[in-house]
């Protein structure tokens, strides 16, 4: 996929902040669709079936979060995360919800589009792998499809929990830093704060791990990272 042709779906109930969104994408050749609602971006979501969406957390009549949540549930989407509130937890939230990113409002134009390109950036490095299929016990990855199994039965992960998940079963055995899966998967740090990696190995966990207190895939190397080995 090119980053230029990529759909996105920009949803803020400040209109004209959308529309302006909305205009400057176009420009930058994105495809744009614009909505201020949550009951309207349902519908578009359904309909445009974007690449990416841009997602205002507070809506007249939907908590952006869950939205995010539920977008992430029924198609494999990027989601940048606008809000006017700075307060870390509210972060964390957003991001173990799904979010890949989050802009605090206001923002610059043009570092809305650089965070864009990185993140759309990851599916096209994800993409143009060599597509093994990985199977390590009840795992399977099919990173063509962007499927992962446990026990046959099909898991939900995030865009970004994909990517992570994918990564670290890729170079098994290997320990990685924090701050080098941020480099390799994210491609920029979305918070500053390294402990995003741990928010997503715990979603991770609980997704594939039939105990996530005592995991099977993805260990934890205590004061260093992470490292995937499957242990029978």
């Amino acid at each position: 996929m090119e980053i230029a042709l990529a759909k996105i779906l920009v949803v803020d109930d400040d209109v004209n902040i959308a529309n302006l969104i909305g205009r400057f994408l176009q420009q930058k050749q994105y495809q744009v669709e614009c909505t201020y609602d949550g009951k309207t971006a349902r519908e578009k979501f359904k309909q445009f079936r974007p690449d990416l969406v841009i997602l205002d957390v507070n809506l007249p009549d939907a908590l952006g979060y869950n939205l995010c949540q539920e977008m992430q549930t029924n198609q494999d989407v990027f989601v940048l995360m606008l809000t006017s509130r700075t307060d870390v937890e509210d972060k964390k939230r957003g991001f173990s919800t799904g979010a890949d990113d989050y802009l605090t409002k206001p923002f610059d134009l043009e570092e809305l589009e650089f965070r864009l390109q990185a993140i759309l950036r990851r599916r096209r490095v994800v993409d143009s792998s060599d597509m093994n299929i990985i199977e390590l016990g009840d795992l399977c990855i099919n990173p063509e499809c962007r499927e992962v199994k446990v026990k046959q039965k099909v898991i939900t992960l995030t865009s970004l929990e994909f990517d992570l998940l994918y990564f670290l079963a890729s170079h098994p055995v290997k320990v990685w830093r924090r701050e080098d899966l941020v480099t390799n998967v994210w491609q920029n740090n979305p918070m500053g704060d390294n402990r995003v990696v741990d928010v997503h190995i715990g979603q991770i966990r609980r997704k594939i791990e039939s105990d996530p207190s005592n995991p099977l895939y993805i260990f934890t190397i205590r004061g260093v990272g992470y490292k995937f080995n499957y242990l029978k």
